[in-house]
């Protein structure tokens, strides 16, 4: 995620077939992180579905993280900087063709004072070539990449979430890495930067019964690694703490109440015409598409037929 945009996590722009599938409801780390933050965006984002722009910043973390998975598929001995370096121009062919990237970079469009796309490609190949430093690629050989983890808890709560790279050791043990192409938090908000990565563990360990031996985030921009080992208790505590946001997620889908809650990331919100906090009213909550998508809710649905 880049520190400049809140949003600009690629894994909120993971679109794949199971993905367009109907299915249950289900809790993901972005999502539990949005109703933290505030519950009228989860709504926006997970019940009314507002469009929301595209940025720079996130379509960068995108490429990135397509480079650095491409990477891996290339023989240990060619995974080089070079190699990367000449894996970012047909892994952008590929992205620019997305709904909304291409316009980003239109003549009068896209962000303020943007820069060309000659730097924006050249600083997507930097952070690429940042990895390098942190990381022997020619040494690793993941179990998985932008793999789909998913755990149904006794409760009914399906958790679901991709993991940028999983790798397993000889012994068995796990470690849950995630790239990051913005600047390594404060000490202050490790945990929350640590919360996508217990989920990951806890869903990890509900399926394979291993507790991940370490979870890496790898910050791109300034070149830091952050590591955390996380034991059975903790993740135990953690399960608990995903319940009751399940819960209130529930109680708030029940009731159509999302309240809004004003914050310093309200700057990067595309969302605030339409919010009490800043004089804008939330549209008609939309009751029947909520109980289509199999939530509960009191609110009056309109019967079609």
């Amino acid at each position: 995620m880049d520190v400049t945009d809140p949003a600009a996590d690629p894994a909120d722009q993971r679109t794949t077939a199971a993905d367009t599938t109907p299915r249950r409801p289900s809790l993901s780390p972005s999502r539990a992180a949005d109703f933290k933050t505030c519950p009228l965006l989860y709504r926006f984002r997970t019940i009314d579905r507002l469009p929301e722009r595209k940025s720079r910043a996130a379509v960068r973390g995108t490429l990135v993280h397509a480079v650095l998975e491409r990477l891996y598929d290339l023989p240990q001995p060619e995974r080089t900087v070079a190699a990367a370096r000449e894996l970012v121009e047909p892994a952008w062919a590929e992205l620019r063709e997305e709904p909304g990237v291409a316009e980003l970079f239109e003549p009068g469009e896209g962000e303020p004072a943007a820069e060309s796309l000659e730097a924006w490609l050249a600083s997507a190949g930097a952070l690429v070539e940042t990895y390098f430093r942190l990381e022997d690629p020619t040494r690793i050989q993941p179990h998985g990449r932008e793999e789909l983890v998913e755990v149904t808890l006794p409760d009914g709560l399906l958790l679901r979430g991709y993991v940028d790279r999983l790798d397993v050791a000889r012994n068995g043990a796990l470690r849950v890495v995630d790239y990051k192409t913005g600047g390594m938090p404060r000490e202050a908000f490790e945990a929350k930067a640590l919360f996508q990565m217990k989920f990951y563990a806890l869903v990890l360990w509900r399926t394979r019964g291993v507790v991940a031996a370490q979870l890496k985030l790898i910050y791109l921009k300034d070149g830091d690694v952050l590591t955390y080992a996380p034991d059975e208790a903790e993740l135990l505590r953690f399960e608990r703490t995903l319940q009751a946001i399940w819960a209130a997620i529930g109680k708030a889908v029940e009731t159509g109440d999302f309240r809004p809650n004003r914050s310093r990331l309200c700057s990067w919100c595309d969302h605030q015409a339409f919010c009490p906090s800043f004089g804008g009213t939330p549209p008609p909550f939309p009751a029947e598409a909520a109980a289509a998508a199999g939530w509960r809710t009191t609110l009056p649905v309109e019967v079609v037929g």
